[in-house]
């Protein structure tokens, strides 16, 4: 791997963790142009680690206040979100991986998101500014928007898209879908990687070769492009015009497709 190839596969993870386009499905179509193995496991760990800095940056508030009372609501809400794709990822782990080939099910997926976020835009213009703020969330909310999480496991549905239309479905305000689905993403990519570090250490995957140069320039640029797409979003999600991306991952899931049908 390049350090041009690392810096652009970094860009696409910072953007695409917070975009709701699907990180992970952008990741299998890049590795695949670029012709990188999928083993080098040790790089996309580092470059999903690199996303949780500029979620710590900005919303170091929230989180001082979390370490300060653990035990607030606010805590349980994120721990009851996060308990389905735990169990998804513990239970259907290896069912998950073959996804990851690519296919026709990184065409369904990116085309599912599409759905998620067509029907997210039409939600927030429902809920407005009227909407619950996280300090109104209920239990069955946080349950929901951890099911829309748990779906994201698969490539091509995007974890900040699903979670934010569970949000949304909900009848949350914009702004704290957005504000909940980016403190959600904390436990996810930390519980993502503890799983692959496991994988590592029992052997059943392969780390790959390990490139310092390559390594750091993605590291830096997932870091960088993650700060820039969660301030976008942040400012788009007010104005409710998910849509756009729909247009863009329909796009992307019918050319996947006529790739297949053509051979």
């Amino acid at each position: 791997m390049t350090i041009i190839q690392a810096i652009i596969l970094g860009i696409t993870q910072g953007l695409a963790e917070f975009l709701p386009i699907s990180s992970s499905g952008h990741l299998v179509l890049l590795k695949d142009i670029f012709g990188i193995d999928e083993g080098a496991l040790t790089f996309t760990i580092l470059l999903h680690i690199a996303t949780l800095i500029p979620v710590f940056v900005v919303f170091w508030k929230d989180i001082v206040a979390l370490i300060k009372n653990p035990f607030s609501k606010f805590t349980y809400l994120l721990v009851a979100a996060t308990v389905p794709a735990v169990i998804v990822a513990l239970l259907l782990n290896d069912l998950i991986d073959g996804l990851f080939s690519g296919g026709i099910f990184l065409a369904i997926g990116f085309f599912l998101t599409g759905v998620f976020l067509m029907y997210a835009d039409k939600a927030g213009e429902q809920v407005k500014e009227g909407g619950k703020t996280i300090d109104k969330m209920s239990y069955v909310d946080a349950l929901v928007i951890g099911v829309m999480q748990a779906v994201a496991i698969a490539p091509g549905i995007s974890r900040s898209g699903s979670t934010i239309t569970g949000a949304l479905s909900r009848k949350l305000d914009r702004t704290a879908a957005a504000r909940f689905s980016f403190l959600l993403s904390i436990p996810a990519i930390l519980g993502g990687a503890v799983l692959e570090i496991a994988g590592i250490v029992t052997g059943s995957v392969d780390i790959g070769h390990f490139e310092l140069l390559p390594t750091a320039a993605g590291f830096l640029a997932a870091m960088v492009a993650g700060y820039f797409a969660i301030r976008f979003m942040l400012k788009l999600i007010k104005s409710c015009k998910l849509r756009y991306f729909s247009y863009y991952v329909f796009a992307l899931s019918a050319a996947l497709l006529i790739d297949i049908i053509m051979g």
